[in-house]
């Protein structure tokens, strides 16, 4: 991810336009990317979930007029082109609310002040966002067909009550790091063309804790195991992931918790099979009601129909009841039941039975398939 000297995020290195991209061109990148990069399309892929986290927060300033100009301001701020830092005063995003959002999904931004004031942006930095956690529950095909809710336990922190979450023994407090000034970052090279790395004492923090707490042994937060109730939505299938937010591991020096993402599993059916939005349900016919037709009844999810077959019907035909399927996640409706008619052909056991077979042959030539191998 590009970044200026000064560790503020490249946005618009982010969402992959130029800084002079009009409003509409940053949408569609930002769509472009949030469809690539959503976990719902990449299941317990860590990396394509911080990179979707990243793109929002871009799009979330970008795509406000106001969080634009103080942004770009500073980008401008006692820079070379908007693309490095001289290494001077910094610049005050005030109460815009940009620093916040950069600071809890890039990570260590600097804010306010230059090398001078390293004691306020280390304060800054050491705030850090929850790490979010994932758990996994098991359910029954009906319990995804209509919500339920399932006990959950989670192995998660808590700030620590012994130094309210600083890691530093109480009494004590951290100190800025003296190898970054409070900084967090190293550049490394030579002239403007310098790489900023995480410090190597601190780690990026732009603190360092001499006295560590003696509970948490400098960690600032505590194992536990939290036990919820989690409300499964209906209509989830394998693999849905439900979040709850603000249930991840807690956060450091006031630092927001993360979330808690809840994968489902569906055990399979013995009637239904899961297509998409849809379900399917097997039929079997036997051969009289196929060529004479008939009223079946069928299984739903509320219960039992009757659906009537046409005279003639095929192997493999298919009908539907619309909307009657799985509830949509998101509140977007129902999908439909379909019911694939399946003949069953049995083995005539009897005079009697290869009588008829017989005479429906004679009755019913095969004609359709003596007109499929004549050339034409």
């Amino acid at each position: 991810m590009a970044t200026r000297q000064d560790n503020t995020p490249d946005l618009y290195a982010v969402l992959g336009v130029d800084k002079k991209a009009t409003p509409d061109e940053i949408k569609k990148a930002y769509r472009k990317l949030a469809r690539e990069y959503h976990p719902d399309r990449n299941p317990g892929d860590t990396a394509a979930e911080e990179r979707f986290k990243q793109v929002s927060a871009a799009h979330d300033i970008l795509s406000d007029a106001e969080k634009r100009k103080e942004y770009d301001r500073a980008r401008s701020f006692g820079g070379l082109g908007g693309a490095f830092s001289t290494g001077g005063a910094g610049f005050d995003f005030g109460d815009s609310g940009i620093g916040d959002i950069l600071s809890s999904v890039f990570g260590n931004v600097t804010g306010r002040g230059g090398p001078g004031t390293g004691q306020t942006r280390s304060r800054r930095a050491n705030v850090q966002r929850g790490k979010d956690l994932e758990a996994e529950v098991t359910l029954s095909f009906r319990q995804a067909m209509d919500g339920a809710q399932v006990p959950l336990s989670v192995r998660t922190t808590t700030p620590c009550t012994t130094c309210a979450g600083t890691g530093a023994k109480p009494g004590t407090s951290p100190i800025v790091c003296p190898r970054c000034q409070g900084r967090g970052v190293e550049a490394q090279g030579q002239g403007l063309f310098s790489i900023s790395q995480p410090c190597a004492r601190c780690h990026g923090s732009g603190t360092v804790i001499e006295t560590p707490c003696p509970t948490c042994s400098g960690e600032g937060a505590v194992h536990t195991t939290k036990r919820y109730r989690v409300n499964i939505p209906p209509g989830v299938r394998e693999g849905s992931r439900v979040r709850l937010a603000g249930k991840g591991q807690a956060g450091r020096n006031g630092g927001q918790p993360g979330d808690l993402f809840v994968i489902t599993h569906v055990r399979p059916s013995d009637v239904f099979q899961r297509h998409g939005d849809d379900i399917e349900v097997t039929v079997p016919l036997s051969i009289a009601e196929a060529v004479r037709g008939a009223d079946v009844e069928v299984p739903t999810l509320d219960g039992r129909k009757k659906l009537r077959v046409a005279p003639g019907t095929k192997h493999g035909t298919v009908q539907r009841l619309r909307g009657e399927g799985p509830p949509r996640l998101g509140g977007g409706g129902r999908g439909d039941i379909r019911y694939r008619f399946v003949i069953e052909v049995p083995e005539p056991r009897s005079d009697e039975q290869r009588e008829a077979v017989d005479h429906l042959a004679d009755l019913f030539p095969a004609a359709g398939r003596e007109r499929l191998f004549e050339e034409g």
